[in-house]
């Protein structure tokens, strides 16, 4: 992380929370509608290319879009784990796999995060690269899935999973878990670039990793512009000017300003939200299990969050330190 970035007001993370678990929870549908007439990697790769460059062009005409060699090659990685690893594999999924399994599988992901994340803290030994975690932490995760199970389970149970396509099964658990290394290399990469600087490299050369998947699994040849239907261009256009313009943007600038696990938190967030837009667009019940459900995860949610704000006890004073010992403590700061 750049030690240059600066602090972020309370108002801004909020707003930045905000867009990611309002966005985000809406682009389960926003992909399903567009695969079904668009290749997915196809799909995903012009997505992300043409939000990738009006970040960029933007950055560009405004302040001047400067980066190192290093930081377009950190950011390629990174964007190779989000935009193909994450994103693509999700999309490739979902052209067989109901969203609604999907995105319980998908909730895993914040406990793939935590853990890696305290990977870290344990590798480095720094005390600045990763997190321990909270036994409170767990507790959170752990209402935090539950609540997701109460919310989609019995959709999940009515449907089946008998018939669902392994590897698209598979795909969804590897979307998972590559996401979760993108953020946690995101998060701790040494000089990274400015974040809406990064996110448009990210998105730009994710487009790249995307083309090659989809060239490599024969989509090129499958694909019929002439098939594509109207709903999905609308749904494409959503997926660009919302969910990758103000969502994947406001992703790395989060993982810049807050925690891993505290980010990752959108994971439980947006089937809330789609439970809402099913209800709002589509005339979807909402029965009381539903506010139960969502009661469960906000208090999970909550409970990460108070618990990365629980400060360790503090030190013993050092004026209560025998003489000899203080020219020491005052060295060590």
């Amino acid at each position: 992380m750049s030690a240059s970035s600066p602090p972020a007001s309370r108002a801004a993370l909020i707003a930045g929370f905000a867009a990611i678990y309002l966005i985000w929870g809406s682009t389960y549908l926003g992909i399903r509608i567009v695969v079904e007439t668009v290749p997915a990697f196809l799909m995903a790769s012009v997505r992300f290319l043409v939000a990738g460059l009006i970040v960029a062009g933007f950055i560009a005409l405004t302040r001047g879009f400067k980066a190192t060699r290093a930081q377009w090659r950190d950011n390629a990685i990174i964007g190779g784990f989000l935009c193909l690893g994450g994103n693509g594999l999700v999309s490739w999924a979902e052209e067989k796999v109901p969203s609604g399994i999907a995105t319980l599988i998908i909730s895993a992901g914040p406990v793939f995060i935590v853990l890696m994340d305290w990977g870290v803290h344990a590798y480095f030994k720094d005390g600045k690269r990763g997190t321990r975690p909270r036994p409170l932490t767990f507790v959170g995760l752990a209402l935090g899935f539950m609540g997701l199970g109460i919310l989609v389970g019995p959709e999940v149970l009515a449907t089946g999973v008998g018939s669902l396509d392994p590897w698209r099964v598979l795909a969804l658990l590897a979307a998972t878990f590559l996401w979760g290394v993108g953020m946690i290399i995101m998060r701790y990469v040494h000089d990274s670039a400015e974040p809406f600087t990064a996110s448009g490299i990210q998105m730009i050369c994710g487009s790249g990793w995307l083309l090659v998947a989809s060239v490599a699994t024969g989509e090129l040849s499958r694909f019929d512009p002439g098939a594509i239907s109207s709903r999905s261009v609308i749904a494409w256009t959503y997926l660009v000017l919302f969910g990758s313009l103000i969502g994947f943007s406001t992703f790395t600038w989060l993982m810049k300003h807050s925690t891993p696990a505290k980010v990752s938190t959108y994971a439980y967030v947006n089937p809330i939200v789609a439970v809402f837009l099913g209800w709002l667009v589509l005339h979807e019940t909402v029965n009381p299990r539903i506010f139960v459900a969502a009661a469960i995860i906000i208090a999970g949610v909550a409970i990460i969050t108070v618990a990365k704000a629980i400060k360790p006890a503090a030190a013993k004073p050092a004026e209560e330190l025998p003489p000899a010992a203080e020219p020491l403590a005052r060295d060590s700061r």
